[in-house]
């Protein structure tokens, strides 16, 4: 009788929810809808999932009772059907930051619990980028305390992960790699390129990553995610979005925002755009004398002048402009396939590369123009999910998608009246397949394909400023060539017990690169080169879970990158006095991985993590001296130099730890640090051993947290351990237009830290604002092997529109 009643009422509860069709769950402390939210019924048995507004449709629970929701990183609640009436469908969860769990999907490209991965993965929401408010996608990555960012220039950000950088980490981007055939080996500035605003969560996943994106994840993988359209649980045409505007004061930034939501019930739409604009950037007032900017160069007509700056905390030049878009339209023609199209436009203006505009020669400066042309990268992508059981899989995901490259190099010698343009243009066809397959609860197989096929075009010409339509052809930068890549793969995992999972991948990959030289500038002994070879490479590991607030893991993984067009065919000056040329005599480098991590919850109040890392890299593919026909120095660009290229001629290492701590104080404050310490070592032609470039110093983050209903504060410091001159790379040591001066004459890159505050007041639903001031003591700092100084003391303004 009792359970009678109850049904009965339940299915008036629901009558009177009818209207609103939908439940909707939001964060208790901001009102943010969270997504990805699981509501159970336990009779009847059904579930759903909140969309990218925090809503499910109401009807599968119209007879149940109560329910449970679930989500990863809150606590759970159990809220019956009355309750549900009361709150007018509204379910507000408590956030539980020191949760062990959270959802990944860079490891086996499958959504997983990353309790369930050996490796370290680091993950940044859109609360986390909304919070920090990072200008560009390199500032968003640094953001987590976990990737060391190099800038040779203000349109720049060039990641470091482990010792690794530029085409050893890979970008991926809704599931398709990023990474071309002109990705180098010096640094990169191809991540500014995906808009911040736009992410819907970015993961960092540490280690080699081969097995499951192919040649370049050797030190790790960035995989973002960009927002996907929703769908309307209604009749109706459901609108939703928001718009913002920032400002801030170190380059004068101006950015505004847009994005727009529209849901129908099999068809949905998201449209984004965001335009940047920054002028010169100022540096810190306390720091070395050796980073000011004391000249820069004007022209006129034809005549170069060096310019007192009468300000030298200003950079100049180095302001520049951005515009991207982002539109997506998503259909689900049955139940059981999604369909989605993306198209992905980004431009930047030129803007200048500040390093090399800071060299002298002499007494005067060395180059009077040395700008990037605007750097262009547009993507269609189509992609087709399909859930539905049978023998083979019970998930799959095609992805299909072109790509366009476009950058361009221009660069003139002071007093000189030639002008140097070199245009690099990449297409990039992709198609990758997923496929996932779960057998008894214990046992998970994600395997697939990818096919990457790149066309390189590269161009050069020289012009005399002082001669209308004087161009005339020059040597380009790389040869024209093609570059393809072939792969099978797999990924297992076994969950032997609850405490205990085994996990494992595989994957063959074939690669082939043919390439025509320009024979009519330099006299390279061979006019077109073939390439092609296999991979194979693997991992394994283990998870141990002794009790559920404690996880050991280790994993032991592979990693390779196959030569590309930059590494065979490159011809540029690499510094002053050296040139490289090409080399068609290469294969791939090898890296071979050892990981071990622990990590613990303590009474739901601290929370501490550490991983140890061991790589080495074998058949590295560097810099070293080299001869042209014989001789080992050819004229270039009128200067006599020491002939170089790309070979297979060392060994590298790795080594490092990552910890972090969480502590909850009390409702609302928290602390929360990471640091990261790595040193590596590659070796020489003598045989002896000298530092690795892309060996960061050690860095981390601090952080004191505090969370109210309507206000967010954060004061945090960032910090960065000193690498003296005997430490730094050999190519590094006499740079000393780039670093401090050490008491002996010497360039080294001096440690540093910053004090920064971050806030954020929602003033209802629909406003939030944002302010933040960044480097509060004004120091003046340059970060480990960048060629800009850092904003000095900087305000940051930022209003948010929600609709």
């Amino acid at each position: 009788m009792k359970k009678a009643a109850l049904l009965w009422g339940a299915l008036f509860v629901l009558q009177t929810l009818a209207f609103s069709q939908t439940i909707t769950v939001k964060d208790r402390e901001d009102l943010s809808p969270l997504e990805l939210v699981t509501i159970v019924s336990q009779n009847p048995s059904v579930s759903a999932v909140t969309n990218a507004r925090g809503e499910t449709s109401i009807t599968p629970f119209l007879q149940a009772i109560d329910i449970e929701v679930r989500r990863l990183g809150y606590k759970s609640a159990r809220i019956s059907m009355l309750q549900l009436k009361k709150m007018n469908g509204l379910i507000l969860l408590e956030p539980n930051t020191l949760s062990m769990d959270q959802i990944v999907v860079s490891a086996s490209r499958w959504k997983e619990n990353a309790s369930e991965v050996p490796n370290r993965i680091s993950v940044l929401t859109p609360k986390d980028v909304s919070f920090q408010q990072p200008q560009t996608s390199a500032d968003l990555l640094s953001v987590s305390g976990q990737v060391f960012v190099q800038k040779s220039q203000l349109g720049g950000g060039s990641p470091m992960i482990r010792g690794f950088s530029t085409n050893r980490v890979l970008i991926s981007v809704d599931g398709v790699r990023m990474n071309n055939a002109i990705f180098r080996s010096g640094n990169l500035q191809n991540v500014i390129n995906i808009d911040p605003f736009t992410i819907q969560q970015t993961e960092i996943l540490f280690g080699p990553g081969s097995v499951m994106y192919g040649s370049d994840a050797i030190g790790g993988v960035m995989d973002f995610t960009t927002i996907k359209p929703v769908y309307s649980f209604s009749d109706k045409m459901e609108v939703s979005g928001n718009a913002q505007t920032r400002y801030s004061s170190a380059n004068n930034e101006k950015t505004s925002h847009l994005t727009l939501q529209l849901g129908f019930d099999k068809l949905a739409y998201s449209g984004s755009v965001t335009y940047w604009d920054f002028d010169d950037l100022r540096m810190g007032k306390n720091g070395p004398d050796e980073y000011l900017r004391t000249f820069y160069v004007e022209t006129n007509g034809t005549a170069d002048q060096s310019i007192t700056n009468s300000n030298p905390l200003i950079q100049k030049p180095t302001g520049y402009n951005q515009f991207n878009t982002l539109q997506k339209l998503r259909y689900r023609p049955a139940k059981n396939w999604d369909l989605e199209y993306a198209f992905t436009y980004s431009a930047t203006s030129d803007y200048s590369r500040y390093d090399r505009l800071i060299r002298t020669r002499g007494s005067n400066p060395r180059s009077a123009e040395w700008n990037y042309g605007p750097q262009i990268w547009s993507m269609n992508h189509l992609s087709a999910t399909y859930l539905g059981s049978n023998r083979f899989f019970d998930n799959a995901v095609i992805h299909t998608a072109y790509q366009f490259f476009k950058e361009s190099r221009i660069d003139r010698d002071f007093g000189k009246l030639v002008r140097h343009t070199l245009t690099e243009r990449v297409d990039v066809y992709s198609t990758s397949i997923d496929f996932s397959k779960n057998w008894n609860e214990k046992h998970t197989l994600s395997y697939g394909l990818d096919v990457v096929y790149n066309d390189v075009q590269s161009s050069g010409f020289d012009e005399d400023i002082s001669t209308p339509n004087s161009q005339v052809d020059a040597q380009s930068r790389y040869p024209q060539a093609t570059w393809f890549s072939g792969a099978v793969f797999a990924h297992y995992q076994y969950k032997q017990n609850e405490y205990l999972k085994w996990v494992s991948g595989l994957r063959y990959n074939y690669y082939q690169l043919d390439a025509t030289f320009d024979t009519r500038f330099y006299p390279f002994p061979f006019t077109k080169t073939n390439l092609n070879d296999g991979a194979i490479i693997g991992s394994a590991g283990l998870i141990w879970n002794p009790v559920k607030t404690l996880t050991i893991s280790g994993t032991l993984s592979t990693g390779f990158r196959s030569p590309n067009v930059d590494d065979m065919g490159k011809v540029f000056d690499s510094e002053p006095g050296s040139v490289v040329i090409p080399n068609p005599n290469l294969s791939s480098e090898y890296a071979y991985n050892a990981e071990f991590g622990i990590a613990q919850l303590i009474e739901n109040r601290f929370k501490w993590d550490v991983s140890v890392f061991y790589t080495l890299l074998d058949n590295a593919l560097v810099r070293r001296d080299f001869t042209l026909n014989g001789q080992d120095s050819i004229l270039y660009d009128g200067e006599l130099s020491q002939v170089q290229a790309i070979q297979n001629a060392a060994q590298a290492t790795v080594w490092g730890i990552q910890g972090g701590i969480q502590v909850q104080l009390w409702r609302g404050l928290s602390v929360q640090s990471h640091l990261s310490y790595q040193t590596g070592e590659e070796e020489l032609d003598s045989g002896e051993t000298a530092p690795l470039r892309h060996a960061a110093p050690w860095f981390g983050v601090t952080r004191l947290h505090y969370s109210a209903k309507s206000w967010k504060l954060e004061l945090n410091a960032q910090y960065n351990g000193e690498v003296s001159n005997a430490d730094l790379a050999p190519s590094e040591q006499d740079k000393d237009y780039m670093y401090a001066i050490d008491e002996n004459g010497n360039p080294y890159s001096p440690a540093w830290y910053t004090l920064n505050l971050k806030s954020q007041y929602r003033i209802n639903e629909h406003w939030q604002l944002f302010a933040g001031l960044e480097n509060i003591t004004d120091i003046r700092y340059r970060p480990y092997s960048s060629g800009i100084v850092a904003a000095g003391r900087n305000v940051t303004l930022a209003v948010k529109a929600i609709f």
